[in-house]
């Protein structure tokens, strides 16, 4: 059975992107989280909707090497 959500980390390397940076981007809002008690997950679905509308979100800035609150 495949996990409906992932670890921050785990989101990070599906993004390409480092954890601290993975996390900077659920601080601000930009990666879709849920907490459960102090463990902050991301649901498996929305990272797929957010990586489908890829090129001009969160992922292409990343990319492209702007930082989180431009």
């Amino acid at each position: 059975m495949v996990r409906a959500t992932l670890t921050v980390t785990e989101a990070a390397e599906v993004l390409g992107v480092g954890r601290n940076f993975a996390y900077e981007l659920a601080r601000v809002g930009k990666l879709p989280t849920i907490r459960l008690g102090r463990k902050v997950l991301v649901p498996r679905a929305a990272l797929e909707k957010m990586l489908a509308g890829a090129g001009t979100g969160v992922v292409a800035q990343a990319q492209a090497g702007r930082g989180v609150g431009e």
